[in-house]
């Protein structure tokens, strides 16, 4: 119970990383408010977690600033104070025509950047104040190993990689700019995890083959829970000295 008491917003609650990293936060005792663009999903994520009361399912369209600053807003009026924000929600862009950087389409790479960095942007600008006002408290933003080592033919999108980079550079200058105010930024960065969003790489024989290499560990994908464990010590006073950290959390891939 790391985070009786406090109060935090997660972003991408409705399924994958995000779900489980609401469902944590609210077993160790935070209340919750869960952003996402599918109510459908934020009420059973609200279901699955046992404490009803303690969740505030907002739908919301992270790339659109009116609607960030509306719904931060009205979690606030539900949470009364700030501590926690984990901005987990994000897109793979081939969807879109993310791929390699002589493919990628302008729609993908504008796109893919909007769902992925500007959304984080977005929701740091609201609720940075709040962080503030409330005398200091944690961000845990979302990367990717992908921003931090290239990825080959398997892997080649190019405007992910980028706006998963990208967020590594907003949140170490984050970090540096409000650590005497008592803001902490910190990232944690992936592998391949078992989620709606990383089906393609579930269903590929070959991926899944090269597992026991990527991913060295286990040799297997991880789950989301593991990725929620990281971000509920990020969270937590546990973590009161770290700051503009990128942690992997990755079976060992960014190891090699």
């Amino acid at each position: 119970m790391r985070l009786t008491g406090k109060a935090a917003i997660v972003t991408g609650a409705a399924s994958g990383i995000g779900r489980a990293v609401a469902l944590r936060f609210l077993a160790e005792g935070a209340r919750v408010a869960g952003f996402d663009l599918d109510g459908v999903g934020l009420n059973e994520t609200r279901t699955l977690s046992g404490a009803a009361e303690a969740f505030v399912p907002i739908v919301c369209d992270l790339t659109d600033p009116s609607q960030v600053e509306r719904s931060v807003s009205d979690a606030m009026d539900c949470l009364h104070r700030l501590d926690v924000v984990f901005n987990g929600a994000g897109a793979s862009g081939r969807r879109w025509g993310d791929g390699p950087v002589d493919a990628c389409t302008i729609e993908g790479w504008q796109r893919t950047l909007d769902v992925n960095l500007t959304s984080i942007f977005l929701m740091c600008r609201a609720t940075v104040p709040r962080l503030l006002a409330t005398g200091g408290g944690s961000i845990i933003n979302l990367s990717s190993v992908l921003g931090i080592v290239g990825g080959d033919a398997d892997f080649a999108t190019h405007a992910y990689a980028a706006a998963k980079a990208g967020i590594i550079g907003l949140s170490r200058a984050m970090a540096v700019y409000y650590a005497p105010r008592r803001v902490r930024v910190n990232v944690i960065a992936p592998g391949l995890i078992a989620t709606p969003m990383s089906r393609r790489a579930q269903e590929s024989e070959r991926i899944q083959q090269r597992l026991a290499h990527l991913q060295p560990l286990t040799g297997a994908m991880g789950a989301p829970e593991n990725i929620a464990a990281a971000a509920a010590y990020l969270a937590s006073d546990d973590s009161a000295f770290v700051t503009g950290v990128v942690l992997p959390v990755d079976g060992g891939w960014t190891a090699w």
